[in-house]
């Protein structure tokens, strides 16, 4: 959006602004979960008339129906711009959005759209890799090979919410009668997960242009660092252990922030830094960082 100077009245933003982009289980090539919760797989955008997504959607919109001040104050899902409380738009106003003719779903933007294969296709056409930005990232999976069978790595070490999903997707099938959603698309490349997302779809932008990338294994064989290249590597761990519970993720999620904050530290200064007012904004995110 810099690059692209999406921000109106600030027409001289760049790229370059930006120095670094670090990702944790980042959902840059979608995932197959989308389609097990009720996305249709033929063409990613629709909903399954009866499915998970569809419970949740409907649920979701009486929730904010019945607007009960009390329930809105405990958890707010964001929709009040939508104005669809029933002091405003009553019962028929209801039957409308649950029909998706009104409300937050009736657009068709929102997130588990771009969340399948052909939505974050269509997402990443339009994105780019800059040659001056420097690009980390860390894929989960808490997935292993048994006989050449992909099975979950684990009972202990998976959360138990998360298990039955990690078996899911491990066996997912593209159905036999729906187009790929790529080509050279193959099933046994979407099999390793964390529970959510796919760990190929996390390394880096794949498709539909694969993006410049080098797997880590260690730091030291990939130094010095190079702008314009995803540095990926694969962690053993499940979705909710480094997105949502840091307190569960223990030492092992300490040790990688400390090594991206360290990373942040070295490529803190450049020799001709970009952004305006650079000393001002270096002072105060150095401290930040710090």
């Amino acid at each position: 959006m810099l690059a692209d100077k999406a921000f109106k009245g600030y027409e001289n933003t760049c790229e370059n602004w930006v120095l670094s982009v670090t990702a944790l289980s980042g959902a840059f090539n979608g995932t197959t979960r989308t389609y097990f919760d009720g996305m249709n797989p033929e063409d990613g955008k629709s909903l399954r008339p009866v499915s998970l997504l569809q419970l949740c959607r409907i649920g979701v919109i009486i929730y904010d129906w019945f607007d009960i001040p009390w329930l809105k104050n405990y958890y707010n899902f964001g929709f009040d711009h939508f104005n669809i409380s029933w002091r405003k738009i009553g019962i028929w106003g209801l039957i409308d959005c649950l029909l998706g003719n009104a409300g937050p779903f009736a657009s068709g933007d929102w997130i588990l759209p771009d969340l399948t294969l052909q939505g974050s296709i269509k997402l990443n056409s339009h994105l780019h890799t800059f040659p001056n930005t420097y690009y980390f990232s860390y894929a989960t999976k808490r997935t292993s090979k048994v006989m050449g069978i992909t099975v979950p790595s684990g009972i202990l070490g998976i959360h138990p919410l998360l298990f039955i999903r990690i078996l899911q997707m491990s066996l997912w099938r593209h159905p036999p009668d729906v187009p790929p959603p790529y080509k050279g698309y193959r099933d046994e490349d979407w099999w390793d997960n964390d529970g959510a997302l796919n760990t190929i779809s996390m390394t880096h932008p794949r498709f539909p242009v694969e993006h410049p990338r080098q797997l880590v294994v260690k730091d030291s064989d990939c130094q010095p660092f190079l702008p314009g290249i995803w540095y990926y590597k694969i962690v053993e761990g499940d979705h909710i252990l480094f997105i949502v519970n840091r307190e569960r993720a223990g030492v092992q999620f300490d040790l990688i922030y400390d090594s991206i904050f360290e990373r942040c530290r070295k490529h803190a200064f450049r020799k001709n830094p970009t952004m305006p007012n650079h000393n001002w904004f270096h002072s105060k995110h150095r401290s930040a960082i710090i």
